[in-house]
This record gives C-alpha cells, structure tokens and sequence, in this order.
C-alpha cells in the first residue's frame, strides 16, 4: 500500500523494530506493547500522505511513539503503572563487565534496563537515542522538540547518573 510518495509498507518493514523499543523504553508495559504499537502505525498510515519530510521518517516516528506512549500512560488503567515498574532491581541484576556465561547477554539487558529505569524520561529519551539508537544530535533534539544545547546537557546527565550508579553497584559488590 502507497501512502503520497512513501510506501508504508517499507516504512513498517524498516521502523517497527525501532518504535517497539521505543514504546517500551517509554514505559509501555511488555503487555500492551502489540496494540500500542498498532495504534502508532495506524497514526504513521493516516499521516504519510501529509509527511513533509522536515526530520526524517526514524524522528517522525518517535515523536508518534512519545505521543502515544504518554496518552497510553495517562489512560486510567495505566495511570498508576510507571515505567519504572517494570524494570528490575539493580542489585538483583547480573553483575556488570564479568563473564556470566550463556546467560550474558540476559543479564546485560537486564542491567541496561534497570541503569535507564534510574533516569529522568527526559534524561532516558535523549540517551538512547542518541547512544543506542545512534540519531545524531539534531535528529534527537527534533525527535523530543528541544533545543540542541537542552538534549546535549540532557546526555551529560544521564551519563553522568549512569556512571554515578555503575560506581556505586561496583562498590557495592565488592562489599557484599
């Protein structure tokens, strides 16, 4: 199916892996996550006719994802689940940078996930974009609609309360 001069299809096909992750690191719970993500391809369907290409379609998308993942936390049903909730522990997380076996790359998105748990939606949003997802700068800034300098000092926090709390889990494994 064409959608303007953009095949939506392809869009899906390149995109969903992308808005998945992104609806779960905004605190979409695992449950919901099918339909939530339904619901913004339906959103990225109606609108890829009026798409003026000013970000590209990867920002586009996300700024759907926010929208949509924020409505969802703000439904009744959702309104108490934070995206915290879902995350685990830090300290029943694997430790990190030791050999852990076959169990490895568990523990390690364990351990991602419970460090971005720790962080400001604000602070999560411009780190993984621009640290995992690999946007540059000026992608991430039109994709959360701040300035440059605000999502540059965004980063700096979170590696800063990343590398705070990757200390402090060292120290205290070598305690315990």
């Amino acid at each position: 199916m064409t959608q303007g001069s953009v095949d939506f299809e392809e869009v899906f096909t390149a995109h969903a892996d992308f808005a998945w992750r992104s609806l779960r690191r905004l605190g979409v719970a695992e449950r919901d996550l099918e339909d939530v993500c339904q619901e913004v391809f339906m959103i990225v369907l109606r609108g890829l006719d009026s798409f003026e290409a000013r970000s590209s379609i990867k920002t586009w998308i996300y700024g759907i994802c926010r929208g949509v993942a924020a409505n969802h936390r703000r439904k009744g049903s959702n309104a108490r689940e934070l995206p915290d909730q879902a995350r685990v522990d830090l300290a029943a997380a694997e430790p990190p940078f030791e050999v852990r076996g076959a169990d490895s790359a568990l523990g390690d998105r364990q351990l991602i996930e419970a460090l971005l748990g720790r962080l400001s939606l604000e602070q999560r949003e411009v780190f993984v974009l621009y640290e995992i997802e690999e946007l540059t700068m000026r992608e991430v800034s039109a994709a959360i609609s701040c300035p440059e300098d605000t999502a540059y000092s965004r980063l700096k926090a979170a590696r800063r309360a990343i590398e705070a709390e990757l200390r402090r889990l060292r120290a205290q494994r070598r305690v315990a």
